[in-house]
């Protein structure tokens, strides 16, 4: 496919699980609950990331650690970079949890793009999330979110390609741009953003509504399908 040959793509799931390091586990006691929930983990986008990246033969960067200990997604200077608990924490050890989880993981992805750009690549970045279906009691309106900044065209013009192409493949969904949240909102890509140009990365964040991945096992692998075969299409528009 003409979009494989001249892009490079990478794949990114920043909270695909809800792993406590038994380093840390007397940070969570009591917390067995609240790591359950979408506040621990993104449900079903670590398995949305691996398909995708298998399917495009494309790495993955992946965490399994729960974001409750420290958000992969947030800015060093986020107010919820961390759980509760955590933010209780001596400042040390919040330093060692930055160290040992936060900095190699977003190190991994930046240098990941960093060499695909040094070879004469652009890269295209997705990140695979999911999201509540109902948060503080409004009810989210969407399947499916399709995250980038409007003033970069590449991202403006994939995103367009892959509605249009999630529209046809499956009319069913409801598909909005840049929601439930905005692309330009604090985050890994925006930090990404600013350290490559748009003609050398092109950054977009996928969201699935956990409600469709809570339905059964043939809908879901329906849905990963029809994402993926969107992607394709969307990609050789590039």
């Amino acid at each position: 496919m003409a979009a494989q040959r001249c892009d490079c793509i990478l794949v990114s799931c920043e909270h695909g699980g809800n792993r406590v390091p038994a380093r840390y586990h007397r940070l969570f006691r009591g917390k067995h609950n609240l790591l359950q929930t979408h506040r621990g983990y993104d449900h079903g986008a670590l398995v949305m990331a691996r398909e995708i990246a298998a399917a495009f033969a494309a790495p993955l960067v992946a965490s399994t650690v729960t974001r409750l200990l420290v958000d992969l997604n947030r800015s060093r200077g986020h107010p919820r970079l961390h759980g509760d608990n955590v933010r209780a924490a001596a400042p040390e050890e919040r330093a060692r949890i930055i160290a040992d989880h936060y900095l190699p993981y977003r190190t991994e992805v930046e240098n990941l793009i960093g060499a695909a750009i040094a070879r004469g690549r652009r890269v295209v970045h997705l990140a695979a999330h999911s999201f509540t279906p109902a948060l503080n009691g409004k009810i989210r309106t969407a399947d499916a979110g399709l995250l980038y900044d409007p003033a970069r065209a590449g991202e403006v013009r994939l995103c367009g390609h892959w509605k249009t192409a999630l529209k046809h493949a499956a009319p069913q969904l409801r598909v909005r741009r840049n929601y439930p949240y905005a692309g330009k909102d604090d985050g890994f890509m925006p930090y990404l953003r600013s350290r490559f140009r748009p003609a050398q990365y092109i950054g977009v964040e996928l969201e699935i509504n956990q409600a469709l991945l809570a339905g059964t096992t043939r809908g879901r692998i329906e849905l990963r399908a029809v994402i993926i075969k969107s992607l394709r299409v969307a990609l050789a528009s590039l």
